[in-house]
């Protein structure tokens, strides 16, 4: 099983190159599934919808994607109009809903949740979130899967703090869905956010289920080229290759292993 994880493309502040050569790279890889985990658009605008759209159209192969705390329009009044009355309604006319989208082949179940909100009771509204509700329909997914299934959830924002990170998401309610997701068998959890590809285990339970985020094809870097990451699962273990991009090719920055449960 190959998955291709993709975050934070950012539409209208991409790094055009990167962009043109992740296209060649994906199809060359020819993965079961695209994973895009949220943050396609700069600032939420048409155009740039319309941009992640047509980019994702070139892809021959199956794509998921969740939506991020940047796919919401907030840029001028009309923008803020739309944020507050119909914040996912350019998101949902061109990939679907944008809480809930699962994908499910022989020995593998994907469960997704928008932790993005258009408003929170907070400053900072780019931080993450988890309802209750949220939780109880992943875990009834993740539980209704075949045991012998690689158990993954997708989302925008990591679930918990990443040591050294360059940024923080806060997401509240990510530490007890983090937990119950462990409880409820997930493998692996799929995240975006912090422009940055990491693996970090969840420290609950039997310490076997992993955060995996990928970092940014935008220009907004930090601390590591653009990029995206190869993820191979086999019945025994899991392999995280980030690929960066430099002299106009992708190449291994970073890889992982760890054992599946």
């Amino acid at each position: 099983m190959k998955l291709v994880q993709i975050s934070d493309i950012h539409f209208g502040g991409e790094n055009r190159d990167a962009v043109e050569a992740a296209a060649h790279r994906i199809e060359d890889e020819a993965p079961d599934l695209v994973v895009v985990a949220g943050d396609l658009t700069l600032d939420g605008k048409t155009p740039e919808f319309d941009a992640a759209a047509a980019w994702l159209s070139r892809l021959s192969h199956p794509v998921l994607v969740v939506p991020g705390n940047h796919d919401t329009p907030f840029v001028g009044p009309g923008e803020l109009w739309t944020r507050f009355t119909q914040p996912w309604r350019r998101f949902r006319d061109r990939f679907g809903p944008e809480d809930g989208a699962g994908w499910r082949r022989p020995g593998i179940t994907i469960a997704s949740l928008n932790t993005a909100r258009a408003a929170q009771l907070r400053w900072n509204w780019s931080k993450g979130a988890v309802s209750r509700r949220q939780i109880r329909r992943v875990i009834k997914d993740l539980e209704a899967a075949p045991a012998s299934d690689l158990k993954v959830v997708v989302c925008h924002h990591p679930l918990m703090e990443v040591l050294g990170g360059p940024m923080t998401a806060k997401v509240r309610g990510g530490v007890d869905a983090a937990n119950r997701f462990v409880q409820a068998g997930a493998d692996v959890v799929l995240s975006g956010h912090i422009h940055l590809p990491f693996v970090t285990a969840i420290p609950f339970g039997d310490g076997k289920t992993q955060i995996v985020g990928s970092g940014t094809l935008s220009l907004r870097e930090r601390g590591a080229a653009p990029g995206f990451n190869l993820i191979e699962a086999d019945p025994g273990c899991v392999r995280v290759k980030a690929l960066a991009y430099e002299r106009g090719g992708f190449d291994v920055w970073r890889s992982w292993a760890f054992d599946r449960r």
